[in-house]
């Protein structure tokens, strides 16, 4: 593997983590404790396929040359390659960078590992008629770590009761006691993950 080959596994590996940086903000912004950078690279989402696109190509064609067969001019030309390569011009570098890729594509149906779980919140009921259930509808959200991020931070509020995100849907069902919490709070807490809520019903 030489240098030309070593440029294409490093387009791979960056293209691999393009494709999932919208999901991937999140964590490092719940990590970091800076919420309101989550949604920087939401306007990535679209280009995702032709990312994932790019990465395999790149990638395959970065092991095609690995692994195809030497010529008989190349053979007679081998005696220069007989020392020891670099670590870097292996097939296992090639390999661990296939492998970080694979993970770095997949990023978005794991990252809600990432998150606390909302089923361990302890929530006192005093007032029965004082809960009530809203749905928000927010923009930027892209998948299931984006929702998490929603889900952890408004748990954070007193007074929540539960609360749903859903990407897919583009909303937040959050059940609450008024009594604690309003409207405003809850909005606030979305809108301060990055994300926009756009309405509500």
């Amino acid at each position: 593997m030489n240098k030309k080959s070593n440029r294409l596994v490093g387009a791979g590996v960056l293209s691999a983590v393009a494709a999932s940086l919208c999901c991937i903000t999140p964590v490092l912004a719940l990590i970091s404790g800076a919420s309101g950078v989550a949604s920087t690279f939401s306007w990535m989402e679209p280009a995702r396929p032709y990312l994932i696109g790019i990465t395999v190509l790149v990638l395959g064609f970065a092991w095609y040359q690995k692994l195809k067969p030497r010529t008989a001019k190349e053979i007679e030309c081998a005696c220069e390659e007989d020392e020891k390569k670099p670590f870097m011009q292996t097939k296992t570098f090639l390999g661990i960078v296939t492998v970080f890729a694979a993970l770095m594509l997949a990023f978005p149906n794991y990252a809600h590992i990432f998150y606390p779980s909302k089923d361990n919140k302890e929530v006192i009921i005093v007032n029965a008629s004082d809960i009530q259930t809203v749905t928000f509808e927010v923009k930027g959200m892209t998948c299931n770590g984006c929702a998490s991020h929603v889900e952890n931070d408004v748990n954070k509020l007193p007074g929540i009761v539960k609360v749903d995100a859903s990407y897919e849907e583009a909303i937040a069902k959050v059940e609450f006691d008024q009594s604690k919490v309003s409207l405003a709070q809850i909005e606030e807490a979305i809108n301060g993950t990055g994300y926009k809520v756009v309405g509500k019903k």
